[in-house]
């Protein structure tokens, strides 16, 4: 008979739990039934995220041409149907929700963003483009995005500038400036801040006495 796993989110470990629970009927023979919802909004902590509990199936456990995932399934409304979703159920979604969070393909770490433009698979499990894209009115950038802050490195920062058609007056110092604005700020700066601090930043320096030395 088929086995139906229920998990909430109490411990972080529904969708963990949902997969072990599924797991455990298909090697039994079984048909599996993971109880789910989108964005893992539920009660208390929550319940298994639906599209969590997907992409760990299609690409955690080597289960493709073994088992089946019941009807066909179009994971190109992922990113619009979550956010809809949030919307109507009025709880925000978080920016590290998984696949379709705004920071969900986000690289600012020097090392990240370094391999994640030569290839994104270096720290990808999945494309991001088979989630679909972001409704209009979700976020400027869309998809994969490599950010440069305080833990940026050169390769973020070069990729962010080339991005905006910027050269730099001075690389050097608008690079310690964009990591030392980002640690005061606490957030990504703005298209407008990484110009602004490009085009002058000898005369931003001085907002920093003693701190680029």
């Amino acid at each position: 008979m088929p086995v139906e796993t229920h998990c909430h989110n109490d411990l972080g470990m529904a969708v963990a739990n949902s997969v072990s629970g599924a797991l455990g009927d298909l090697e039994a023979g079984q048909d599996a039934w993971g109880s789910t919802c989108v964005n893992g909004i539920g009660e208390r902590a929550g319940n298994a995220d639906l599209l969590s509990t997907i992409l760990a199936f299609r690409h955690g456990f080597g289960l493709d041409g073994r088992a089946e995932i019941g009807d066909p399934l179009d994971l190109s409304w992922a990113r619009r149907f979550a956010l809809w979703a949030s919307y109507a159920l009025g709880q925000p979604l978080p920016y590290n929700q998984v696949g379709v969070g705004a920071n969900a393909f986000a690289h600012e770490s020097g090392i990240h963003a370094d391999g994640a433009l030569k290839d994104h698979g270096n720290y990808e499990l999945y494309d991001e483009e088979t989630l679909g894209p972001f409704p209009e009115d979700w976020h400027a950038r869309r998809g994969r995005v490599v950010l440069t802050g305080e833990y940026g490195g050169r390769a973020g920062f070069r990729h962010m500038l080339d991005g905006l058609g910027v050269e730099p007056a001075d690389e050097e110092t608008a690079f310690r400036l964009v990591q030392l604005c980002n640690a005061m700020t606490g957030r990504p700066l703005t298209d407008v801040e990484l110009r602004l601090i490009a085009t002058y930043p000898h005369e931003l320096a001085l907002l920093f006495p003693g701190g680029l030395d």
